[in-house]
């Protein structure tokens, strides 16, 4: 069919290399129509990088100079397919390793290569992508585990929008390192690893506050698994990809295999056989997993990291970078509207919180540049209904975090998120985490942007848009804010009037608000208004 040819016009050929903990694999792709792409090649090494870390803090030499060989070939491979991009990520080991600057500057000097060591979060994004593009998630909980050799990612998520990322040190080889391959023989061996593995899940992870409806998971361990499960089952030629998994069929499968000697277990159908000494690590960490969060089914994603760099490099090529600026209107629309169901409101408190700061610049000296940020955070702050209503405005600064909103940078979208934080409840604090991260500048434009949008937000509190405009005049330490409205807002005035305490404790006045009528002469709500001051009364000030 004409979708699946390969464009011309975009048939630049892409490579990724993902250098675990575990093993080195290498993908060969190029795009399809509509933002797929056919594999032209694949490989794997097992490498064992992460060999001995945990004990030493350092990449064994001989792991380095095998991984080294695998990344000299695989780049030869690379350049045989003519690839116009090649990008080589590493993970856990080279991210921990205290040699990690002399592994990377090894490949750039020998083999020309150059290394992204990229964080957990990152990994998790990556094979949350990966799974994005697998699976419909619409309407769904769940949770995204990536299992590696050195860690284990955790992607929390409805539907489509991530809700937080873990990166914990539930790596394969790790473990297994610590308690042997064959944890039975040893008296208490077998109850050590799973008491670790479940410490180390209730030290680095928390439970989702949405119940889950599905694991899904990316990574060999997993894949391992379901071949086991599909040859004991003679179900052997089905498609890995999708493929579902019960909990009581991982704990079966892991009360049989701890009680196997290694050289057996080597030989087992659908065993692969370089995996088979970390096998009973993985699905203990799987095994504990699926009871910490009391999830009963799994679903098997054979793609992970590479296809989620690989999607990415695609998203770069086929010109999403020049829809980069353009796009953060489209984007704002997109996910308030996918997590909260109620972007008129959004949109209308924007309108008016933007009044508001417009007129504040002058008397307040606030800077010009931080309105985007604080009209992006009144869109946003109900995202977090997604998630529940109760603690919303939590939810809504973690959703934020974690949205890769295209169009804003990083810091851009710290600052969004912790003014959507603090759109109601708690005032900013010291103790609180995500208000502690900021610099002592931002902590000061989040108080004063929250406080604005507090009383923007209360504005709408009816949620019919009545309020048409505002107008504050100030005087001495005494302000009014004046509500354009064709009839009295009775619930939006109150609703206002209740968040005005840290609007007057961040600007050091006392505001007032009252409804200035349908049509007062002189008002101004096009955003451009400007701060009045003066001795004259307020009534004087304005002809109503």
């Amino acid at each position: 069919m004409e979708e699946q040819q390969v464009f011309a016009e975009l048939a630049t050929r892409l490579a990724a290399i993902d250098i675990g903990s575990n093993s080195v694999r290498l993908i060969v792709a190029e795009p399809l129509r509509g933002g797929n792409y056919r594999i032209l090649d694949e490989d794997r090494e097992p490498t064992r990088l992460g060999r001995s870390l945990d004990s030493s803090g350092m990449l064994d030499e001989g792991a380095i100079e095998h991984s080294l060989a695998a990344l000299r070939r695989f780049k030869q491979i690379a350049a045989g397919f003519q690839v116009a991009q090649l990008r080589c990520i590493a993970t856990c080991a080279v991210r921990e390793a205290a040699n990690r600057e002399d592994f990377v500057r090894r490949a750039q000097e020998e083999l020309g290569l150059s290394i992204e060591v990229i964080s957990g979060q990152q990994e998790g994004r990556l094979a949350f992508t990966s799974v994005q593009r697998a699976f419909d998630l619409t309407g769904k909980n769940v949770v995204v585990v990536d299992i590696g050799g050195g860690s284990t990612e955790f992607v929390m998520a409805s539907g489509n929008a991530i809700e937080a990322i873990y990166s914990t040190p539930l790596g394969t080889v790790r473990l297994t390192e610590i308690h042997g391959s064959e944890p039975s023989t040893i008296p208490g061996g077998y109850e050590k690893l799973i008491a670790d593995v479940e410490d180390l899940l209730k030290k680095h992870t928390r439970k989702p506050l949405f119940m889950p409806h599905l694991l899904i998971g990316t990574g060999g361990t997993f894949t391992t698994l379901a071949e086991m499960i599909m040859a004991q089952k003679g179900q052997i030629g089905l498609p890995v990809r999708g493929y579902l998994v019960t909990r009581a069929e991982v704990s079966h499968l892991l009360d049989r295999l701890r009680k196997i000697p290694l050289k057996q277990r080597r030989n087992l159908p659908g065993m692969t056989p370089d995996r088979a000494d970390i096998m009973v690590t993985g699905l203990a960490i799987i095994d504990r997993i699926m009871a910490r969060f009391k999830i009963n089914m799994l679903q098997i994603h054979n793609r992970g990291l590479r296809d989620g760099l690989i999607l990415t490099m695609l998203e770069e090529q086929q010109g999403a970078a020049e829809q980069h600026a353009a796009g953060r209107e489209d984007a704002l629309e997109r996910f308030a509207l996918a997590c909260s169901g109620e972007p008129e409101h959004g949109r209308h408190v924007a309108q008016l919180a933007g009044m508001l700061f417009e007129q504040m610049i002058p008397r307040f000296a606030l800077d010009v540049t931080d309105r985007p940020i604080l009209e992006a955070a009144a869109r946003l702050q109900d995202v977090g209904y997604l998630i529940n209503y109760d603690q919303h405005h939590k939810h809504s600064y973690h959703l934020i975090m974690n949205s890769n909103l295209p169009g804003f940078r990083p810091r851009e979208l710290q600052l969004i998120a912790n003014v959507a934080r603090y759109h109601r409840g708690a005032k900013p604090k010291p103790k609180h985490e995500n208000f502690n991260q900021l610099e002592k500048a931002d902590q000061e434009k989040v108080r004063q942007l929250a406080a604005i949008l507090r009383v923007a937000g209360g504005l709408d509190r009816s949620r019919t848009q009545t309020v048409r405009g505002v107008r504050l005049l100030c005087e001495g330490k005494e302000c009014q804010l004046l509500a354009l409205a064709p009839e009295l807002p009775e619930v939006d005035l109150w609703g206002a009037r209740r968040r005005t305490e840290m609007f007057n404790e961040v600007f050091g006045v006392q505001l007032e608000i009252d409804w200035a009528g349908s049509e007062p002469r002189g008002f101004s709500n096009n955003g451009d208004g400007k701060s009045a001051e003066g001795s004259e009364k307020f009534e004087e000030r304005i002809e109503l």
